[in-house]
């Protein structure tokens, strides 16, 4: 076991990655590849399916290459969630582009929906966890059913194929055209869809009658560990063994596997999961339930809470406004400052996430003055992540989830300034992993799983993942309180 690999392929939302690990979670080789983000109009994202699928295939043969095919014991995937692609089934084609997560051309259908039938939402959140907002993919379905003729005609000729990200690589690492090609998505991908019951993880009829999605164009639901597909890769057959959404590897990664662990990914945007058990949690303050994993045919639950903007903001600050020239630089100009001089950051860049779900919102600088100066305005951005989490922290803790210590993970966590500003923010002692891509680490765990190099996850986290440093709070209650009083009234200016 010690010689084999477990070779992962992490498709999100700016790049896609293939990472080799070893059993022990040491990475081996990585290859990474940049993906061009599409914006159409206002509000609206977009991805070329067939550049996630090239690039992804170069990453994948990269690595296999450097490592050799012959090491590698297992495939692992996980994907940017809610990105919705379209496909010939009869070629494997893309017939558009994908709708990104972050895309909002839906907030009207959305808005529309609500006002037709009041109590419609609280349906549609009882059965599926989640809320009627542009985010999922449902309502990008239809739209483009609606407005691509080419999507439209596929449908009516049985030819339409619709997936997640993951699904879309599936059936090309499986063949690329029927009917050799595989047509799957795991559970917790098909828990973002606005379209699974999450009870049973299986299509809800009622719910593709309402959003007017063709049963027949989507993909079966799986496990996420066990036999899924059989990729083709350095002239080998290899198995893809483990798959789930980008946040509920980060969670397995992290090792939250028991009831009320939490984590919070800091990347394009920021998503908090606390682990919720065996039963589907309710949110009675507008968190989503979703799925955290399901093996053996058995789901576990995790609540959620999803803010939209998050390293994206620091990218803007560097590509949109020019105030920085890397985005390491933020950590430096944040401490150059002991405070943001009453500058307040709203980063609604893409509408706001949980708990307010606005998505016509848009962001907001306040507190301006003579003497601010561009680190005023960059500590700002990093403190809003903090004020965002305690945002989705304060409505866990309304759903009876306290929270006792945060697990942190993704790109911006390198930040040593944002880890301990978080821990301030928060009042709970903030622990960043040794391995802060976790989110390929879960899904190298359910590989390792789904091929028999572990016995169960808790095994594999056992094996694979450890702590690298914690951060305790060092800003008194008062201090704490007062920026979140700032935060809030920030916050009540962009809703108004």
């Amino acid at each position: 076991m010690t010689d084999q690999l477990l070779l992962v392929l992490d498709a999100g939302t700016t790049s896609t990655r293939a990472i080799a690990f070893s059993p022990s979670g040491a990475i081996v080789a990585s290859a990474a590849r940049p993906i061009t983000q599409h914006y159409p109009a206002s509000g609206w994202v977009e991805h070329d399916a067939d550049e996630i699928r090239a690039l992804s295939l170069a990453v994948l043969d990269a690595v296999a290459a450097e490592v050799g095919a012959g090491r590698i014991a297992a495939i692992g995937i996980t994907n940017q969630r809610e990105t919705i692609c379209f496909w010939d089934r009869s070629t494997g084609e893309p017939l558009s582009r994908a709708i990104v997560w972050q895309d909002r051309r839906t907030a009207g259908m959305c808005a529309a929906l609500k006002a037709q039938e009041p109590a419609l939402e609280a349906d549609v959140q009882a059965r599926t966890g989640l809320l009627l907002d542009p985010y999922f993919s449902a309502t990008k379905i239809r739209w483009a059913l609606d407005n691509w003729p080419a999507v439209a005609d596929a449908a009516r000729n049985g030819r339409l194929a619709v997936g997640t990200v993951e699904s879309w690589l599936v059936w090309h690492l499986s063949g690329g055209a029927a009917p050799d090609a595989v047509h799957v998505t795991d559970a917790t991908n098909a828990s973002r869809t606005l379209l699974m019951d999450l009870a049973s993880c299986q299509w809800d009829d009622g719910l593709l009658q309402l959003f007017g999605v063709p049963a027949a164009a989507l993909p079966a639901i799986v496990d996420c560990a066990g036999p899924i597909a059989m990729a083709q890769l350095g002239g080998r057959a290899i198995p893809i063994t483990g798959m789930a959404g980008d946040q509920q590897a980060a969670a397995i990664g992290q090792g939250c596997l028991t009831p009320g662990a939490l984590k919070a990914t800091y990347g394009t945007g920021c998503f908090l999961l606390a682990h919720a058990g065996a039963a589907v949690p309710v949110s009675r303050n507008r968190l989503l339930s979703t799925v955290a994993w399901r093996l053996g045919g058995t789901p576990a639950y995790a609540l959620e809470g999803a803010i939209f903007v998050a390293g994206s903001a620091i990218q803007w600050l560097r590509d949109g406004l020019g105030l920085i020239v890397d985005s390491a630089e933020s950590e430096g100009l944040a401490q150059s400052v002991p405070d943001t001089g009453g500058v307040s950051f709203v980063p609604a860049l893409a509408g706001l996430g949980a708990p307010h779900w606005a998505p016509e919102a848009r962001g907001l600088i306040c507190g301006l003055s003579g003497g601010t100066t561009r680190a005023h305005i960059v500590r700002a951005a990093l403190e809003a992540q903090g004020q965002q989490t305690a945002d989705l922290v304060d409505a866990l803790a309304a759903d009876g989830v306290p929270a006792a210590r945060l697990r942190v993970d993704g790109g911006m966590v390198a930040n040593n300034w944002l880890c301990q500003d978080l821990a301030d923010s928060l009042g709970l002692v903030v622990e960043r992993p040794r391995v802060i891509e976790t989110t390929a680490l879960g899904a190298a765990m359910l590989a390792g799983v789904g091929a028999g190099l572990f016995a169960d996850l808790p095994a594999a986290a056992a094996a694979m993942a450890a702590a690298d440093r914690s951060f305790h709070p060092a800003s008194d209650a008062a201090t704490r309180a007062g920026r979140r009083a700032q935060w809030q009234a920030a916050i009540t200016k962009v809703l108004a």
